[in-house]
C-alpha cells in the first residue's frame, strides 16, 4: 500500500506539475495558492503575456553570466509566485489568509508581493540562494515550511 501524501505534499506535487508549463531555460518553477483546501490560483515562470519566451530567444541571464539568486530584474520571465498572484487578481480572487505552495523558495521580489497579497503561509521544496527572503517572511510573521520532495 502506498503512503497517502499529506495536504502539503499534495499541493507541492501540484506545484511541480504546474511548473512543467514554465518557459524558463534555467528553472521550471510552479506555484499554487490554496485556501481551505481549495486551489485559488496557479502560476509558472515565463515571459509576460504576448511576448517571446526564453526558449525562443535564449536566456539573457545565461548570456550575461548572471548567477542564480542575483539581479532578478535581468530576466524575461515573470516568476511563478508573481503569476499566481496576478492570476488571482485578474479573476477577482482574494489571496488573504491563503497558503502559497512553490517548487522553489521565493526570491526577495516575490516575497514582498506575497507579504502584500496577505498570504499567511509559504511551503516550498527547493532552497534558493536568496536568504533575505526568509528574513522578510520572519519579520512579516509569515509561516514558512521547507518540505523537500524532489
Amino acid at each position: 500500500m502506498t503512503k497517502r501524501p499529506s495536504l502539503d505534499e499534495y499541493f507541492l506535487e501540484i506545484a511541480f506539475v504546474v511548473g512543467k508549463r514554465a518557459t524558463c531555460l534555467r528553472n521550471n518553477v510552479g506555484a499554487v495558492i490554496v485556501r481551505d483546501k481549495r486551489i485559488l490560483s496557479t502560476g509558472y515562470n515565463g515571459a509576460p503575456r504576448g511576448m517571446a519566451h526564453c526558449f525562443e530567444l535564449g536566456c539573457m541571464r545565461e548570456q550575461e553570466h548572471i548567477p542564480s539568486g542575483t539581479r532578478h530584474e535581468k530576466c524575461r520571465a515573470v516568476h511563478a509566485e508573481q503569476n499566481a498572484i496576478i492570476q488571482a487578481a485578474l479573476h477577482g480572487v482574494s489571496t488573504d489568509g491563503a497558503t502559497l505552495y512553490c517548487t522553489h523558495q521565493p526570491c526577495i521580489l516575490c516575497t514582498k508581493m506575497i507579504i502584500n497579497a496577505g498570504i499567511e503561509r509559504v511551503v516550498y521544496s527547493t532552497p534558493y540562494p536568496d536568504t533575505d527572503s526568509l528574513d522578510f517572511f520572519q519579520d512579516a510573521g509569515i509561516t514558512v515550511e521547507h518540505i523537500p520532495l524532489k
